[in-house]
């Protein structure tokens, strides 16, 4: 089935999620479907809520029954969870026992649950471990959130949950055709650097990739390394900074055709030139000792200027708030220009969605689990949320008046400064976690010199083909 995103425009996403006026300028302000009844709410295994619906329960929730709650506890933790959103269920739901999970190995926990059939009701799939959801929705595991998207809004009750969303979620859930998983936050992925030290040294960040290695060599004068990621516990971080690199110098075709795995994907000449471009950052300005470290090491190191650019998401001031020291102020910084032909400008950074979100479609509250997602997409919900792990929603228009961090603040603007030039999200992490896996690995064997850029693309390659070729595997398409 076809799987077409809707990429935002200029100021689309900023707009609709309330921030518009927010990167206009230095001191400029933050800006400011009928209930359905009587019939019952199928799930996506093709049972019936016993309970009716009705304006005032429009997925056909039980009150009466549990439902459990398993969230990644990562950079964003799980309070957001046990003092936000389970509230607002416990509110609408005052009856219904809340079993909350939280786990950092999302996959291990899980696994062996879903074999045996004791499926939760909502989980967060976030996180190294994160469950192949090809497979779970392959094996009838994963709720049709349909409904989900065509009940009333709580954020706005005119409306219906996807007509209040950020362009591009509805297509990001789709899996074969069927919405299949939420995705809860507007992500943006780059490098990361302390403002307050650029300001204090006077760099700017850099536009050109001479810049980039100019600025390398006089960070190394300070035995400072000018890039590191994780080597242990989020390899992935670079693998995406590879592929999202290879976008900028081929253009968005590079990824669209890594998904589809199009003949000779991996082996493109924009992938090979971003391959060796960030292998040659990491041997002439990096330090192998990063590759032992995790990712939590990592950013330690960051905040102490021990590493200058930083390869990650828009979750990172929130992960590593109880750390960071008053001298440092995170700002995101595209990946500089890799050549001088590439296909999008140095502005160009990825916004997309991410925090993975489903519901079981074999668990004993799939209503619930979808009135739980509708709470976490309310005003309160999306709002709260924000003002706790500060990271913005996939909700528009509801951040007006938030007191918004620095981190927060620059990727506003640099998403801003893109305009049109948006990098795309790919898509392989989800639809061949295997593909993504195997990344992982080669990531840290050309980064840490082992492998060429040129084996690097082959094993890529083979990977993606030998998936290709396995009949038993779901393929899915996109076409942009």
């Amino acid at each position: 089935m076809s799987h077409t995103p809707s990429e935002p425009n200029r100021r689309e996403v900023l707009r609709r999620i309330g921030l518009a006026a927010l990167a206009a300028g230095p001191g400029a302000g933050l800006l400011s479907a009928c209930a359905t009844g009587g019939s019952a709410t199928p799930t996506a295994s093709g049972a019936a809520s016993a309970v009716p619906t009705s304006a005032a329960n429009p997925l056909g929730v039980d009150s009466a029954k549990q439902l459990e709650v398993v969230i990644f506890s990562g950079g964003n933790g799980d309070g957001y969870a046990t003092k936000l959103h389970e509230v607002l269920y416990s509110k609408a739901h005052p009856k219904a026992k809340i079993n909350h999970v939280a786990t950092q190995k999302v996959g291990t926990q899980l696994r062996p649950r879903f074999i045996s059939g004791d499926t939760p009701d909502v989980v967060n799939n976030s996180g190294p471990e994160a469950l192949d959801l090809q497979t779970l929705v392959a094996e009838g595991h994963v709720a049709d959130l349909t409904p989900l998207f065509e009940v009333p809004s709580l954020a706005d009750p005119a409306k219906t949950v996807r007509e209040t969303l950020v362009g591009g979620v509805y297509e990001n859930s789709l899996i074969d055709g069927v919405p299949r998983v939420l995705q809860y936050t507007v992500a943006h992925r780059a490098l990361w650097y302390n403002a307050k030290l650029f300001a204090k040294r006077g760099w700017q960040a850099p536009k050109t990739w001479q810049e980039f290695t100019a600025l390398g060599e006089e960070a190394k004068k300070d035995g400072v390394a000018l890039f590191a990621y994780p080597g242990q516990v989020g390899p992935f971080y670079q693998l995406w900074n590879l592929v999202y690199s290879a976008a900028k110098i081929g253009g968005n075709k590079v990824i669209v055709d890594i998904d589809n795995l199009a003949d000779g994907a991996w082996q493109a000449d924009a992938v090979l030139k971003a391959v060796t471009a960030w292998a040659d950052v990491q041997r002439d300005f990096g330090d192998k000792a990063y590759l032992g470290l995790d990712h939590t090491q990592t950013q330690i190191k960051h905040l102490q200027d021990k590493v200058l650019f930083y390869p990650c998401g828009s979750w990172l001031e929130n992960e590593m708030a109880k750390d960071k020291p008053a001298g440092f102020d995170y700002a995101l910084a595209p990946v500089p220009s890799v050549t001088g032909a590439d296909a999008m400008p140095y502005e160009a950074i990825m916004v997309g969605v991410s925090e993975a979100f489903f519901v079981g479609a074999k668990g004993k509250n799939p209503q619930g689990g979808m009135e739980y997602l509708r709470q976490m997409l309310s005003r309160e919900g999306a709002r709260g949320y924000t003002e706790m792990t500060k990271n913005l929603t996939v909700v528009n228009g509801v951040v007006e008046g938030l007191e918004l961090t620095s981190a927060v603040r620059s990727a506003a603007r640099a998403q801003e400064a893109a305009g049109q030039h948006i990098i795309t999200d790919a898509r392989f992490e989800t639809w061949y976690k295997e593909l993504f896996d195997h990344g992982q690995t080669q990531t840290n064997a050309v980064m840490s010199g082992r492998v060429t850029p040129e084996q690097f693309c082959a094993e890529m390659q083979k990977k993606a083909d030998e998936l290709k070729a396995d009949s038993a595997i779901v393929k899915q398409t996109r076409s942009v």
